[in-house]
């Protein structure tokens, strides 16, 4: 006697017999939707991909929703079918938004990873209350839904058959409404407009924060930065960031800084895609008391010869930042006036 391929012996159909038993069919369906969702947002896929976008949506408009709903009416009779689906859209607009909120107030803020955590913990949260309120129902009475069932309830309380003509259009310029509305959700999310476009530029001190540079240093020491580039220009572009060493003087009677002497140091190149970022080690050394800033260019795809120099090469450059400094000669050693002799023997 052959197997049947679908007997409940079978491993698989045994784990899904029991996840049934433990949850119902719409709240186990959710949670399965919810995972499937929060996989695809880390998949490698490109960013924004209509796959993605399918994958992801139920997450922030439906999900979080619908657990609510079902938290609040784990009866049958409650409400029906097609407010319950509707209530869950517009429960889940208005709970993303809060759960952005209130993690303003965290010292995660509003990231993609604790917002991803916070919606997960808060929809499953829900899913178990739900399933708790329900069982505090009796079984006869509690809410289920099944694929044919949804569709006939769906389609009773869009296009009811003792309603005039007239209620007939209205739900179905509901319908469309609602079609029109997902479809343009998915089309903003797929082909996001371009924002404004600009390039970061930054400099961090020695322990990798905007802050501790230098401003006394030691000819002939070495003082370690870091240079950060971040491309949000929508397009691949080369990069070149340049160091000058500079010698500088303050004119009191103009309230401006005057090059006097202007040296180039280093010249490093790099290709950045669109938001991607890069952060280049640099190591800060003098060999003169005279100077006292250095000066960073970051020029695109336009680098002017070495022939501009001064205030037209740094007018010149797409971003340029500067650390200002007092440059001293290091303390001579000492010779002790009496040197100990040490043998030692064997």
């Amino acid at each position: 006697m052959g197997v049947n391929p679908l007997s409940e012996d079978r491993f698989p159909n045994k784990i899904f017999s029991t996840l049934f038993r433990i949850l119902p069919a719409d709240l186990l369906i959710a949670g399965i939707c919810l995972v499937i969702g929060i996989i695809a947002i880390y998949l490698p896929l490109q960013d924004a991909t209509p796959v993605r976008v399918i994958l992801v949506l139920p997450i922030l408009l439906f999900i979080p929703g619908y657990s609510v709903i079902a938290a609040l009416f784990p009866k049958d009779g409650d409400i029906d079918l097609i407010e319950r689906f509707v209530l869950s859209f517009g429960v889940s607009i208005a709970i993303i938004p809060l759960i952005g909120l209130g993690l303003n107030f965290t010292p995660w803020g509003i990231r993609l990873e604790p917002l991803v955590v916070a919606i997960t913990l808060f929809t499953f949260l829900m899913i178990i209350a739900a399933q708790y309120t329900r069982s505090l129902v009796p079984y006869e009475e509690r809410f289920r839904i099944s694929f044919f069932g949804a569709v006939k309830g769906i389609s009773q309380g869009l296009f009811p058959q003792k309603t005039g003509r007239l209620d007939q259009v209205l739900n179905g310029v509901l319908v469309l409404a609602i079609l029109v509305a997902i479809g343009t959700g998915v089309y903003v999310l797929s082909v996001p407009r371009e924002g404004e476009r600009f390039t970061e530029f930054f400099i961090l001190g020695t322990n990798q924060s905007a802050a501790d540079y230098p401003d006394r240093i030691l000819t002939g020491q070495n003082y370690p930065l870091s240079v950060g580039v971040g491309n949000h220009e929508y397009r691949n572009v080369r990069y070149t960031i340049e160091t000058w060493m500079m010698q500088t003087e303050f004119d009191n009677t103009t309230n401006t800084s005057r090059i006097v002497a202007m040296d180039p140091q280093d010249r490093v190149l790099l290709s950045l895609g669109h938001n991607q970022s890069t952060i280049v080690p640099y190591t800060l050394s003098v060999n003169s008391t005279k100077y006292n800033r250095i000066e960073f260019l970051l020029f695109d795809e336009n680098v002017p010869g070495f022939e501009v120099r001064g205030s037209d090469r740094i007018n010149a450059s797409y971003r340029n930042l500067h650390v200002i400094f007092i440059a001293e000669v290091p303390e001579t050693y000492q010779v002790p006036d009496k040197i100990e002799q040490v043998i030692i023997t064997s």
